[in-house]
C-alpha cells in the first residue's frame, strides 16, 4: 500500500508531504483546487509519459517518490525477474528535468518507464470517473470471472504453455517460408556446387600454376642463362672451377710448410666440392629444360578456367573459391534438413495445441462454474448501493482459437430496471448506474485478489443522498482488504474515512499554489458541513455533518 507520497515541483505544487491510512483516505477540496493535480503526479510515478510544461518552476525538476509497504503482495518474483532489490517499504521515484528528460528508479535501481509501469500496475488500480469504459472491455471482464474462478495455477501453466505454442507457430512459418525460398533457389546453388566440386580446386592452386606457367613461356631463355652459367664455371678457358683447383694446390703447397693453413686448405676443399655440386646442378637444369607446349597450354587452359570462376563469383583466389564451396554444401545439407526440421515443428506444435486445448477447457469449466457467483455477489452489492432490481448477467462461450487468456469468450449483459432484459451496459446504463456497477465489481476484486491500493476519483458522479451513503459503505467495506483512496464531492462519502485530507489553494505569496493538509476531527467537521451547505454552514449542517461523521 501507499504509505506516504512526496512531491516537488509539479504543476501548481511545490512540495508537498503526504503521509496516507492503510485504511479508507478520502480527498475533498473545491474544484479546480488540485485534487486531480496530486492524482497527476501520482500517474507520473506509476510510468506515465511527462512534458515539462506543467513544472511550478521551470528552472528546477520535477521529483515524485512514492513509499510503498508491499509485504503479502507476491512480488518478490516480479524484483527478481527484473534484477531489483526487493524490500517491504519499496521506494518509487520519477525525476523530470526542465528539459523534459526523465528518469526513474525502483529502490535507487534505474528502471525504465515500462518496467516502472508495470510494477505500478501491481501496486495501484486508479479507477475514475471514466474508467467505466473499461467495464466494456472483454478482458475486463474476463479478469472478474475468473477473480472467483480460482484458475490462477491453471492460467499461469496455459500462459507459459501458450507463450512456447506461439514461439512454435513463429518459428515453422518462418522456416517455411525460408525453406520454400531456398528450394526455388535449390537448383542454383546445386549448379554452382557442381561447377567448383568438378573443378577439384586445390589450396594456392592458382600461384603454383601461374609460376609454372611463367617458366614454360620462358624456357628458351632461362635455358640459355643456365648454360651460360655451367660454361662460366667449369668449360671456359678461364674457368671458376679450374682456377679454384689451381688455388687449392698452391694453397696445399704452402701447407707443407706451415701446418697452420690447413684448415684454410679444408675449407677451400669444400667450397670447390659444393662449386662441383652447383655446376652439376645447373648442367642438369639446363638438360631438363626445354619447350612444352603441351604442357603450356593445359596450365593455360587450367588457369583460365580459374580465372572463369573467380570472375564469375567476383574472388580473387582459389582459397575464396573453395570456401564458396564450402557455403554452398552447407547450404544445399541445411535445405536437405529443412524438412526434417518442419515435420518436427509440426509435430510439436500438434502436441502443444492438444496440451493447450486441454488447460483452456479446464479453465473454462471452473469459468463457467464461477459466473453464477459473480453475478450473485456483483446483484448484492449492487442492491447495497441503491438499485434493487439491478442484474448483471455474464455470457460466454469457447472460442475457435486460441488467445494469451484461454478460449473463453465473455459479455456482460445489465439491467438496472425491474422486468427490463439486460443488454449491453453502454446502452442501457447511465454513468451514474455505471459507476455504481465498476464499484460493485472493484468490491468483488477487492475481496479476493491481493491488490495494495485503489483509488476512486470522483465516481461518485450522478448519485446522492441515500445511495451516496450506500456507496460510502461499500469503500468502507473495500477498505477493510485493501488501501482505499478516495477523490470525493459527497459529504455522506467523505465522513466514511478513516484518514481525511483537504486539498486548498494558497495565493499568499502572491502566486497560486496548491497544498493539502490532515484534518483533524473538528476540522473534519466544518469540512463535511461545507459540502453539505456552503462556505458559510450553519449549526443546522455542522450537526449533520457530525451525525455523520459519527455514524
Amino acid at each position: 500500500m501507499l504509505n506516504r507520497l512526496v512531491i516537488q515541483n509539479y504543476a501548481l505544487i511545490d512540495n508537498l508531504d503526504i503521509t496516507f491510512s492503510d485504511q479508507l483516505n478520502i480527498i475533498t477540496g473545491e474544484t479546480g483546487a488540485g485534487k486531480s493535480i496530486i492524482l497527476g503526479a501520482l500517474s507520473l510515478l506509476l510510468g506515465q509519459r511527462a512534458e515539462s510544461r506543467y513544472f511550478y518552476n521551470q528552472e528546477k525538476k520535477c521529483v515524485i517518490e512514492g513509499y510503498f509497504h508491499i509485504p503479502g503482495f507476491h512480488l518478490k518474483e516480479f524484483f527478481t525477474a527484473h534484477d531489483l532489490d526487493y524490500e517491504e517499504e519499496t521506494v518509487l521515484r520519477r525525476e523530470i528535468t526542465a528539459e523534459g528528460k526523465s528518469r526513474a528508479f525502483v529502490n535507487d535501481t534505474p528502471v525504465n518507464l515500462t518496467t516502472l509501469r508495470q510494477l505500478g500496475e501491481s501496486l495501484i488500480d486508479i479507477h475514475s470517473q471514466h474508467a467505466t469504459l473499461e467495464i466494456n472491455d472483454e478482458k475486463f471482464q474476463l479478469l472478474v470471472v475468473d477473480t472467483l474462478s480460482g484458475t490462477d495455477v491453471q492460467l499461469r501453466e496455459y500462459r507459459e504453455l501458450y507463450r512456447e505454442y506461439r514461439k512454435t507457430q513463429k518459428e515453422l512459418k518462418e522456416l517455411l517460408l525460408a525453406t520454400e525460398q531456398s528450394k526455388a533457389d535449390m537448383n542454383y546453388f546445386q549448379f554452382q556446387f557442381d561447377e567448383l566440386e568438378k573443378a577439384r580446386l586445390q589450396e594456392d592452386e592458382q600461384e603454383h600454376l601461374e609460376q609454372e606457367l611463367n617458366a614454360l613461356t620462358h624456357a628458351e631463355e632461362i635455358r640459355r642463362s643456365l648454360e651460360g652459367a655451367a660454361y662460366l664455371m667449369d668449360d671456359h678457358e678461364q674457368a671458376a672451377l679450374v682456377q679454384l683447383k689451381e688455388a687449392l694446390q698452391q694453397l696445399q703447397q704452402a701447407e707443407r710448410f706451415n701446418s697452420a693453413l690447413a684448415p684454410l686448405s679444408e675449407r677451400l676443399r669444400s667450397t670447390l666440392i659444393e662449386l662441383k655440386d652447383i655446376t652439376s646442378e645447373i648442367s642438369g637444369e639446363a638438360q631438363n629444360t626445354h619447350i612444352n607446349e603441351a604442357r603450356s597450354a593445359e596450365v593455360s587452359e587450367r588457369l583460365d578456367l580459374i580465372y572463369s570462376l573467380e570472375k564469375k563469383h567476383r574472388v580473387n583466389t582459389t582459397g575464396e573459391l573453395l570456401e564458396l564451396q564450402k557455403s554452398l554444401s552447407l547450404k544445399l545439407e541445411s535445405i536437405l534438413q529443412g524438412d526434417d526440421r518442419v515435420e518436427q515443428l509440426r509435430t510439436l506444435e500438434q502436441n502443444l495445441r492438444e496440451q493447450l486445448s486441454d488447460l483452456a477447457d479446464a479453465v473454462h469449466e471452473k469459468r463457467t462454474a464461477a459466473i453464477p457467483e459473480v453475478e450473485r455477489s456483483v446483484r448484492e452489492t449492487l442492491q447495497e448501493v441503491g438499485m434493487p432490481h439491478a442484474v448483471l448477467k455474464i455470457g460466454n462461450s469457447v472460442l475457435e482459437d486460441f488467445t494469451d487468456s484461454g478460449r473463453t469468450s465473455v459479455r456482460f449483459l445489465f439491467t438496472a430496471n425491474k422486468g427490463q432484459e439486460p443488454a449491453p451496459m453502454n446502452k442501457v446504463a447511465s454513468g451514474g448506474e455505471l459507476s455504481r456497477l465498476m464499484l460493485s465489481i472493484k468490491s468483488l476484486i477487492a475481496r479476493h485478489t491481493a491488490l495494495p491500493t485503489i483509488i476512486f476519483d470522483e465516481i461518485d458522479t450522478g448519485i446522492s443522498g441515500e445511495v451516496a451513503l450506500k456507496v460510502g459503505n461499500v469503500m468502507e467495506a473495500i477498505s477493510e482488504n485493501m488501501q482505499v483512496i478516495a477523490i470525493t464531492h459527497l459529504p455522506q462519502i467523505a465522513s466514511k474515512g478513516n484518514a481525511h485530507y483537504r486539498v486548498f489553494k494558497d495565493e499568499r505569496t502572491g502566486r497560486t499554489m496548491t497544498g493539502i493538509s490532515r484534518l483533524e476531527q473538528q476540522e473534519r467537521v466544518l469540512e463535511v458541513a461545507k459540502m453539505l451547505s456552503g462556505e458559510n454552514p450553519g449549526e443546522f449542517a455542522l450537526q449533520n455533518a457530525k451525525e455523520l461523521l459519527e455514524g
